[in-house]
């Protein structure tokens, strides 16, 4: 009889009795087994001997320097590296250094966090499944810290990778090995290896090939992988989606009678809302209208807990680029089954809404509907019908439908002027493909009457949500947006305070008093950057099950309603409602409801994770448009004022670039914070917060949307209330050594279109709000 063969002795586990042990258990050590049995003396070596005999048979495998585990097991919580994305979108992780030989596990991610990517690492729980092992995640370590998206840079010694990231310094040295078949200009996703090295450049593997730096999409793609946008759907979410019916009438009200329309931007795919408006004929309300509105009964599709919900609360809502669009759902529900398509029967759910001549809100009613959009307009199409110029599709419905429609809201926006909302203007660029895919032209966004007409009729549908949902006592996702701080108002009185403005420090920050300031300003110089400054002072909306109010609309309560095809807060006030009303069993669920903040926190950060993808493509698709202009002269306006240089915005493209401080001049600057102002410390000379100026264009950077300019402006004269300047003396709100021009030895030069932290930018409208 072998060695190993015989009976452990006394009180020491048999092989398969240690074997489990250490499956649940994860890992021990050699301490932690024996305790775990009571082992001592003779035991313990008789222990030592067992393992041994394990290690030889490949039944147990070293975990760290002194532990053990199961051969081929994972621990119960680890630390892992997302590795792989399978054709189906599926993630895999592989455990921080282990074997070679380590098994991989699916990722089953947190619906309720941010959606990891390839190279991130993350703290997972592991576990076997029916078909291997899965990782479920805790939490995102060090995001996006380990991985890096660049660009392939060949030369004939090495290959390197330079991050797109405009923040970034580090070039990654990639293996010639894996080398091979890229060529300069590929784009890639790399990840950094980890290791001792000290100099040089930091060492990095490639995780996928995305595409190449001049294809026309680069822009999109690199916003989509830069903040890891979650791209496409799972089969198994197309199937669910495909497998979808038709609507009936069965539990639901026969609207198809009721002659809604849609007006949505002209290149408009999908059509989530539709309205319409009649004089209410009720005597007690005389000049009053009752006002509907009608939204795609997205509920009726995506279900709590399917595979489709899962999906699109991870997803969060639609992103939107120049070139396409990474919807919420499938494109079967999205541009299909819950578009209100013209002339097709379509779920809705329906808001009946009273107004009296003044514009107030004196009942409303939510129904489940069966609906059919009578007409699909533009926007433009809809104001040019409204100032006279109708067409086939505007004529036939004048009487009937848009005047009505524009008579209805001339009442609500009496109640809207009454409320006074801020009044805050901000100058949208849209950017026009060719048909090649580059872009044809940079166009300012026209605001127009009837862009204002469907925004206030959903705002007010979105209150509507809101009050049926507190009435009824069922749990909601506010829209919510805080007043400013009150270290934002001081800001905003210092600055006003340069431009002859007073604002009393103690005087609180209502919409009244902002929109007093925007209007005693409008019609001057300074109407651009008071404007900006204000909305500077705002703070970011936000979802929450906690209400606050809404202080940008000035409302008490507001939910996101109208959307839901694009965004999942939507989704769940849709369900809210189903609830609270009895509209059928696909409501909102009791676990649901105990998951609201958990929800809130999750849609929150999809929200500014497109926002800042959006931003991100926006921005690079300029600087390739400009890239063909380096040379020429521009007008722009300083927006930003920081100790390292000025920021400008030009007034045809919107286009955001920098002016280096290194470029200014032979004189000294150093950074007013209180004035807004880089000041020459030997003659005083001020470039300020809003001025307008001429820029000539002297880098574009489309790979990472950096734009740099070089002054051609003179600076202002001294501010005679400023203290007489001498060299060497800093401003009054100097933060650090004051930069100096071209002249200074070896002075530092910012990267490339680097952004101020709160630099200005301009916010979406209409529906995100």
């Amino acid at each position: 009889m072998t060695k190993s063969s015989k009976r452990p002795p006394a009180g020491l586990p048999d092989k398969d009795t240690l074997v489990a042990f250490l499956r649940e258990a994860g890992s021990a050590e050699k301490t932690d087994i024996a305790r775990h049995f009571g082992l001592k003396g003779g035991d313990r070596r008789a222990l030592r001997e067992m393992i041994r005999e394990l290690e030889a048979e490949g039944r147990l495998g070293k975990r760290g320097r002194k532990g053990f585990s199961e051969a081929g097991a994972l621990p119960p919580v680890g630390v892992a590296d997302v590795i792989e994305r399978d054709g189906d979108g599926e993630l895999y992780v592989r455990l921080v250094e282990a074997s070679p030989d380590a098994p991989h596990a699916l990722l089953i991610p947190d619906k309720t966090k941010a959606a990891p990517g390839l190279g991130d690492r993350l703290l997972v729980k592991f576990q076997r499944g029916a078909d291997g092992w899965e990782a479920r995640l805790i939490k995102k370590l060090d995001v996006g810290t380990n991985r890096v998206l660049g660009v392939i840079r060949k030369s004939a010694r090495e290959t390197r990778v330079e991050p797109v990231d405009r923040r970034s310094k580090d070039m990654l040295l990639v293996p010639q090995a894996q080398s091979g078949d890229l060529r300069d200009g590929d784009l890639v996703l790399a990840a950094i290896e980890k290791g001792d090295q000290r100099y040089g450049p930091k060492r990095g593997k490639i995780l996928e090939h995305i595409g190449k730096e001049d294809d026309p999409r680069a822009a999109s793609l690199i916003a989509i992988y830069t903040h890891s946008i979650p791209t496409g759907f799972s089969e198994a979410v197309e199937r669910e989606a495909e497998d979808q019916e038709l609507p009936t009438l069965k539990g639901r009200e026969d609207l198809r009678d009721v002659p809604f329309i849609t007006i949505d931007p002209a290149d408009a795919r999908d059509h989530d809302d539709a309205v319409y408006a009649v004089r209410d004929e009720d005597p007690r309300n005389e000049g009053g209208w009752i006002v509907w509105v009608a939204i795609a009964d997205v509920a009726a599709y995506v279900r709590p807990g399917s595979q489709l919900d899962r999906e699109a609360r991870e997803k969060g809502n639609s992103t939107y680029f120049p070139d396409r669009v990474e919807p919420m759902l499938p494109e079967v529900l999205s541009n299909g089954l819950c578009s209100l398509k013209e002339g097709e029967n379509r779920a809705c759910l329906a808001v009946r809404m009273v107004f009296d001549k003044d514009g107030r809100n004196t009942g409303h009613r939510f129904v489940r509907g069966l609906m059919r959009s009578h007409a699909k307009l533009s926007y433009e199409q809809a104001q040019a019908a409204i100032d006279g110029q109708t067409d086939d599709a505007t004529g036939p419905i004048m009487e009937a439908i848009l005047y009505p429609l524009w008579n209805a809201y001339h009442a609500m926006l009496k109640g809207r002027l009454k409320r006074s909302p801020l009044q805050i203007e901000s100058a949208e660029r849209r950017i026009r493909m060719a048909p090649d895919g580059g872009i044809a032209s940079i166009e300012k966004r026209t605001s127009l009457e009837a862009h204002r007409l469907i925004e206030e009729m959903m705002i007010q549908a979105n209150v509507c949500a809101a009050e049926t949902l507190e009435q009824k006592k069922t749990p909601l996702i506010y829209r919510i947006h805080d007043a400013p701080s009150q270290e934002k108002i001081f800001n905003l009185a210092d600055f006003l305070h340069t431009i002859g403005k007073p604002w009393n420090k103690g005087e609180p920050g209502t919409t009244k008093r902002f929109n007093k300031l925007l209007d005693e300003t409008r019609d001057t110089e300074h109407a651009d950057v008071v404007n900006e400054v204000v909305l500077r002072t705002q703070m970011q909306a936000i979802y929450s099950p906690e209400n606050v109010g809404h202080f940008g609309l000035n409302l008490d309560r507001y939910a996101h309603f109208t959307s839901p095809i694009r965004r999942y807060s939507d989704l769940i006030v849709h369900r809210g409602l189903i609830r609270a009303l009895n509209l059928g069993k696909d409501g909102l669920t009791d676990r649901e409801i105990a998951e609201l903040p958990a929800i809130a926190e999750q849609v929150t950060t999809t929200e500014r994770r497109s926002m800042a993808a959006e931003r991100d493509a926006m921005d690079r698709y300029i600087a390739a448009y400009l890239e063909e202009h380096i040379g020429a002269t521009f007008a722009g306006r300083i927006t930003g004022v920081t100790r390292f240089g000025l920021f400008i915005r030009l007034e045809d493209t919107g286009a955001d670039g920098l002016v280096p401080v290194s470029t200014l001049g032979s004189e000294y600057f150093t950074h007013d914070d209180r004035a807004h102002a880089l000041v020459g410390e030997r003659t005083g000379k001020r470039f300020t917060l809003g001025r307008m100026v001429e820029v000539k264009l002297r880098e574009a950077t489309p790979v990472t949307g950096g734009l740099v300019f070089e002054m051609l402006s003179e600076p202002e004269p001294r501010d005679p209330n400023a203290p007489a300047p001498r060299y060497g003396i800093r401003g009054r709100g100097g933060d650090g050594p004051a930069m100096r021009g071209k002249n200074r030895p070896g002075g530092p030069k910012p990267r490339n279109g680097s952004r101020p932290s709160g630099g200005l930018k301009g916010v979406r409208k209409g529906k995100r709000k």
